[in-house]
């Protein structure tokens, strides 16, 4: 323990394991520290047993659920753009090596009362029941300018800076009715809520592409992959990165207490009574509670089932987007579900999340709409908790702290998090075109 780091890494979720890699990676001299005995903190995957004990206190699952052992629930669950930042720095890490990913079935919204699949091409537009016939025609030309937006070639612009004219005024300008807006924003855009509209539509027009390439990659039912056994393989792959290229790991040490100097700088890091000395800490928002700030409420419930969603054309795996206006609320709704075809549940088995960022202290009721689409649950545990975000300077206190997950039920923002703290740190941006397994090759 009595060394000196360059950084000290404290929890070890997901943003906490992919920084510890990055930074290992870079040849920075690395000390990843938990207080918890396993890999993951907030973000980790339990297995029944854990489940229970977590909201139950000690009851043992009923015998009807199946194997504990067969059961990796994610306490966040997210699934990944499959060519999204987060697929991108696994391939730049080769992390890939230690995971094994498979598509996500279905990619579903909620709308005017019924479920449908998000339409992400000019052709599925012209055959989506979401619109009526002449709508269809607006939204499938709408569709082509996404497609064929070139970001460095004008002739594919149709005369509009697009960092300038904002979402609204671009679909005015096809004449879309709310409800073909609502779907593309929240559904395929991926935005959270509708401040998007008056902000440039750039960002939109990117978010759509990127969904629409996701889709391409591995022509499945959906944008999206996730990994076989649960999330919780994510953070263990990252840790081994970290591992083979220097990163030191210490699970289950209690306290883990920042030690400042008499500038107000982080120069340590106390657990044991013993003092690890550092340049810079690294932490989720629970190792400094007095620099971070509440920022909001997650709502959540956390379902096991015995069938497949309905409406959701028989996916073993499915999200469903609620966007706030189809059910009268200030943000998004969010419906997550996989089971045994990713290995998370026996066979038979279905494991769904509802969640939302919490508006009342009723998830019970606030989550609803989105239990209601499930039809007949076999187990259901109501759970919130708080969000954070870091009030702090890390240029003068060295203290660089990621923020609490949100609600949605996919990664963009997550990794966005990871990169931005990635840059504080170092001065640098990740080059995620950089193969970095093909790099070392070429050196040795």
């Amino acid at each position: 323990m009595d060394e000196e780091y360059d950084v000290i890494v404290l929890g070890t979720g997901l943003k906490e394991c992919i920084l510890s890699g990055l930074l290992s990676v870079d040849g920075v001299k690395v000390l990843h520290m938990d207080r918890n005995d396993y890999y993951g903190g907030e973000s980790a995957s339990l297995n029944l047993i854990q489940l229970w004990k977590r909201f139950h206190g000690n009851d043992q699952p009923p015998a009807h659920l199946g194997p504990s052992r067969d059961y990796n629930v994610d306490m966040i669950p997210k699934f990944m753009m499959a060519n999204g930042t987060l697929v991108r720095t696994l391939i730049h890490t080769d992390v890939t090596k230690y995971l094994y990913f498979k598509a996500v079935d279905g990619s579903f919204v909620f709308n005017k009362g019924k479920v449908h699949k998000v339409p992400a091409t000019d052709m599925e537009a012209l055959r989506s029941p979401l619109m009526g016939l002449f709508e269809k025609r607006r939204a499938r030309k709408f569709f082509i300018y996404v497609q064929d937006y070139v970001e460095d070639d004008p002739k594919t612009h149709e005369g509009m800076d697009l960092t300038r004219v904002t979402t609204r005024e671009l679909i005015a300008k096809y004449g879309l009715d709310d409800n073909t807006v609502d779907f593309i924003g929240h559904a395929l855009a991926l935005h959270r809520d509708d401040r998007y509209l008056n902000e440039p539509a750039i960002d939109t027009v990117k978010r759509m592409k990127l969904y629409a390439e996701s889709l391409a990659r591995f022509q499945g039912g959906s944008p999206y992959i996730y990994p076989l056994y649960g999330l919780g393989e994510l953070p263990q792959a990252f840790a081994r990165l970290s591992a083979v290229y220097g990163g030191t790991y210490m699970l289950n040490k209690p306290e883990c207490k920042v030690e400042f100097d008499e500038e107000g700088k982080a120069c340590g890091v106390t657990s044991d009574g013993e003092t690890a000395k550092c340049k810079k800490v690294v932490c989720d928002p629970s190792y400094l509670p007095n620099k971070v700030r509440k920022v909001g409420k997650v709502a959540r419930a956390i379902c096991i089932m015995s069938h497949l969603i309905p409406n959701t054309n028989d996916s073993p795996s499915v999200q469903v987007i609620l966007p706030q206006k189809q059910l009268g609320r200030k943000s998004d709704m969010y419906l997550f579900c996989c089971s045994y075809s990713h290995n998370v549940a026996p066979k038979g088995k279905f494991i769904a999340f509802v969640t939302t960022e919490a508006e009342t202290d009723r998830p019970e009721i606030e989550l609803k709409p989105g239990i209601d689409l499930l039809g007949p649950v076999d187990e259901i545990f109501f759970d919130m908790y708080d969000r954070y975000e870091p009030v702090n300077e890390p240029s003068l206190d060295n203290c660089f702290i990621s923020t609490s997950y949100d609600a949605t039920t996919h990664f963009e923002s997550t990794i966005t998090d990871v990169l931005n703290l990635y840059t504080l740190i170092t001065g640098k941006v990740v080059d995620l075109s950089v193969d970095l397994n093909a790099a070392s090759a070429a050196e040795e």
